[in-house]
C-alpha cells in the first residue's frame, strides 16, 4: 500500500521509459554541488537524493559527499539507477538506490546534510513530503528542489511547436483518461511557499543559473518525447501524435542541419535551511 499522500498514477507515469529518460534528460549541473556545499558550511557527510529517477542527480554527488542515497518509488527507474551503479564499480563505494517515498523516507532522524528533489518536488504531496524532509535533516542540514525550464532555450518556432505539443498531448489525456486516473503535479512557481509555509526552515529562497550541454537534433526531439504526458498520451493512443511529433522533428532537424550545439539550460532552485 502507497503511504497517505502519494499517488500511484504520478509513480507510473514514469513506467517503461527509463532508458529514453536518462539518454536524453539533462544531468545535475555541477554547480548544484558548490552552491548547496556553501550553504552548508562544509562536505557533506551524507547527501539523500529522493525522487531521483534514474540516478541523473545521484551521480553528481560521488564524490562530493561521503555517503549518497538516491530514493526513488518507480521499479523501471530505480532498475536504471542500479544498473548504472553496477557499470561503476568506483561510485559503488559512496551511492546506494533504495525503493522509497518522499513521505516516508528509508532515514534515521536528524541523519542527514543535504536532501535534493531535482525535477521532481512538482510530483510530490508538499506538505507530508516537507515534514519528512524536516524529520531526516540535522539542524543546519539542507534542502534543496531544483528544476530546469521547458523547453530548453533554442529559437522561437521551435519552442513555439514544443508548447503547442505537450498543450496537445494535455488535452488528449484530458479525454482519454478519467480524472481519477490522471497524474497530478503541484505547482512549481508555488515550491518556495510551500517551503516557507512548513515553519520547518529557519531560511528559505529561491536561486536562478543556468547550464550548457550539448544537444543535436535527436536529443532534442527526443528529450521533447520523454516528458510525462507525451509519454502517457503513446502508450495510450500511439497514431494521436503522430503527424505533431513528425512536424516537429522536422523543425527541429532544419534548426540543427547536423550539428551538436551547446544549448542553454535556465534552472530554478528553491532552497530551506533547518
Amino acid at each position: 500500500m502507497l503511504p497517505q499522500g502519494n499517488r500511484k498514477q504520478n509513480i507510473d507515469r514514469f513506467l517503461g521509459f527509463q532508458n529514453d529518460y536518462d539518454r536524453y534528460r539533462p544531468t545535475a549541473p555541477a554547480l548544484v554541488i558548490e552552491v548547496l556545499t556553501n550553504y552548508l558550511g562544509g562536505r557533506p557527510s551524507r547527501v539523500a537524493d529522493i525522487g531521483c529517477g534514474t540516478g541523473l542527480s545521484t551521480f553528481l554527488w560521488k564524490e562530493a559527499a561521503d555517503s549518497v542515497i538516491g530514493i526513488e518509488p518507480n521499479t523501471d527507474m530505480l532498475g536504471k539507477a542500479l544498473e548504472k551503479l553496477s557499470q561503476d564499480p568506483q561510485a559503488a563505494a559512496s551511492l546506494s538506490f533504495v525503493q522509497g517515498y518522499s513521505n516516508q523516507l528509508p532515514l534515521v532522524s536528524e541523519s542527514v546534510d543535504i536532501i535534493t528533489c531535482s525535477q521532481s518536488f512538482h510530483w510530490m504531496e508538499p506538505v507530508s513530503t516537507l515534514q519528512e524532509i524536516a524529520r531526516c535533516l540535522r539542524p543546519g542540514g539542507v534542502f534543496a528542489a531544483y528544476d530546469c525550464d521547458w523547453p530548453l532555450v533554442l529559437q522561437q518556432d521551435i519552442e513555439d511547436q514544443y508548447n503547442r505539443l505537450i498543450g496537445k498531448a494535455d488535452e488528449l489525456l484530458a479525454v482519454l483518461l478519467p480524472e481519477t486516473e490522471r497524474a497530478h503535479k503541484w505547482d512549481k512557481e508555488k515550491h518556495l511557499t510551500q517551503i516557507k509555509a512548513s515553519q520547518a526552515f529557519s531560511f528559505a529562497r529561491e536561486i536562478v543559473f543556468h547550464n550548457t550541454e550539448s544537444c543535436n537534433a535527436e536529443r532534442y526531439v527526443g528529450l521533447t518525447l520523454s516528458q510525462g504526458g507525451i509519454q502517457t498520451v503513446l502508450k495510450l493512443d500511439p497514431s494521436s501524435l503522430v503527424q505533431d511529433i513528425a512536424a516537429f522533428t522536422t523543425a527541429v532537424g532544419q534548426y540543427f542541419q547536423g550539428r551538436t550545439l551547446q544549448v542553454l539550460i535556465s534552472y530554478r532552485m528553491r532552497l530551506g535551511i533547518k
